[in-house]
């Protein structure tokens, strides 16, 4: 009860370990996305607000050159009613007339005044002599900005940002001009904001502090448009967005966790299963046969080992033989094998020499330097012969060479028969294959599954056919399940022996002894 809930605190807290770290990584990412998903719509928003300003100021110089060419006397009767029409067809002016000696002599609403107001001074000049004025007092509309634009005597009023879909909630625009006798470069219309003008008078994106900046500037006149959203401001306008990705990292880390946990758990609770099931000699090996094409005759078999765990679940034997070689105990899962098969065949050794039996050993079997006299034990334990016993191992597993080498010579002088397995998929060659002086190679059923396709590996097969008759190596085709395939490689025109499931299944030692007195037939059906 103690180790139950040990384990279960350690799932716990590896979980919320995982959940913790996954919360803070959605976190991050999810403040990065969501600052830049915000910081790209500044751009449409500050692209929406320059052509209203574009549409609006072009219109208002538009109706200042019909003024300046009125045909009327300035601020005659004529040219105010003349106004009035002119303001009443726009769709942005307010007002408009004429400024004279400084001072606003009439206008469209104000017509004619009797006494001209105060003088009024320009907060921009432009460089063409055109004039800014903001918000003077006669033509203030509540809280609304108004613009006043002068060129020579003539004069438009217009409210430049006036329509309602404009505002956008988090973000923020300003317009800044630059004038052209101080260049001094100050807010025209939007908001006030303490940012540079540096940020205000150039296009692009930026930041600055916890604000993120967009300015686009006009190549037609002296303003530019910036838009603009604090960091807090953002996250609070998209805190579904940003909320969403912190729950998602939480959930995935804690996912996360808990699955590397129980994957953890699980490998350690099947390494120590099977370093018992080893010990306890409780893994079972069965057999598949080996047979001569030609002759549809059982001539050997390859010992496969078995295993269920401890809930009685069949574990797939690359994953424990893999966990056996990477904790160091592959060597005695081997000698199971070893010590199994030859006590199950030790009979049939007598009674046919000729059988082979053949066993996989694994890399670490190659450089281990009581592999050998293990073998030798169990030979000599059960009176068989190394001639009857085939040693396959893997490509892979001769990646060392020279001490692959090495240990192939011993065990072939000691007259074991060694076979490379999966041959295709590693690292074999012409020379290679010589170097190692092997006996035989088990050409991978990836190749045999392409026969009758037009996958590129059906080339190959005549060529590694070719390659082990030039070397002089008995060829061993795994996979076989299809008459098609075993009738490839019966016509091939060499001696060929064949291992699939066409010729039989892997079964115990004793269904195996029963086959044996049996020729295979021509379409086997397991």
């Amino acid at each position: 009860m103690r180790i139950f809930k040990q384990r279960v605190l350690i799932i716990v807290v590896s979980t919320a370990i995982a959940a913790g770290c996954g919360t803070l990584a959605g976190y991050l990412l999810g403040l990065a996305l969501t600052l830049r998903h915000a910081e790209t719509r500044l751009q449409p928003y500050a692209d929406r607000i320059f052509k209203e300003a574009e549409t609006t100021a072009t219109e208002a110089r538009d109706e200042l050159a019909k003024i300046n060419s009125s045909p009327y006397p300035a601020c005659s009767d004529q040219e105010i009613v003349w106004l009035h029409k002119l303001v009443f067809q726009s769709e942005h002016l307010k007002d408009a007339g004429r400024i004279l000696d400084g001072k606003i002599a009439c206008s469209a609403t104000l017509d004619r005044l009797v006494e001209p107001g105060a003088l009024i001074a320009p907060e921009f000049s432009l460089p063409d002599g055109t004039r800014l004025y903001r918000d003077l007092p006669a033509f203030r509309i509540e809280s609304q900005t108004v613009i006043t634009i002068q060129r020579g005597s003539a004069y438009a009023v217009y409210s430049p940002f006036n329509l309602k879909d404009l505002g956008s909630g988090a973000m923020h625009f300003t317009v800044t001009d630059v004038d052209a006798t101080s260049r001094h470069a100050g807010r025209l219309v939007g908001e006030t904001t303490q940012a540079p003008v540096s940020i205000l008078t150039k296009d692009g994106e930026t930041r600055q502090g916890d604000t993120m900046y967009f300015t686009r500037c006009s190549a037609r006149y002296t303003s530019c448009i910036s838009t603009y959203i604090s960091i807090p401001e953002a996250l609070r306008a998209n805190r579904g967005e940003f909320g969403a990705y912190i729950v998602l990292g939480g959930l995935s880390g804690a996912l996360f966790g808990l699955v590397c946990s129980l994957l953890y758990r699980r490998t350690k609770n099947i390494e120590h299963q099977l370093r018992r099931a080893i010990r306890n000699d409780g893994l079972r090996v069965v057999y598949q046969p080996i047979v001569d094409l030609r002759e549809r005759r059982i001539v050997g078999a390859e010992a496969l080992v078995r295993w269920n765990d401890e809930d009685g679940i069949a574990v797939h034997p690359e994953f424990f033989v893999k966990i056996a070689e990477e904790r160091g105990f592959v060597g005695s899962l081997t000698e199971l094998v070893v010590r199994h098969a030859l006590h199950s065949f030790a009979a049939a050794f007598q009674t046919q020499p000729d059988f082979r039996l053949s066993i996989n050993i694994a890399a670490a079997d190659l450089s281990d330097p009581g592999f050998l006299s293990m073998l030798d034990r169990h030979l000599e334990r059960e009176s068989v012969s190394p001639a009857n016993l085939a040693l396959e191992i893997t490509e892979t597993s001769t990646a060392r060479q020279e001490l692959a080498i090495e240990t192939i010579r011993s065990l072939r002088s000691r007259g074991y028969s060694v076979h490379i397995d999966d041959f295709g998929t590693g690292y074999s060659s012409l020379a290679y294959l010589q170097d190692l002086s092997v006996d035989a190679i088990k050409i991978d059923r990836a190749f045999t599954r392409a026969i009758g396709t037009e996958a590129v590996t059906v080339a190959i097969l005549p060529q590694i056919l070719s390659l082990a008759a030039a070397l002089k190596l008995q060829v061993i085709v795994e996979g076989i399940e299809t008459e098609q395939q075993a009738a490839y490689f019966s016509t091939s025109g060499r001696d060929v022996l064949a291992q699939g499931w066409l010729f039989g299944r892997p079964v115990s030692a004793e269904v195996f002894h029963e086959m044996l007195t049996e020729k295979v037939p021509e379409e086997a059906a397991f």
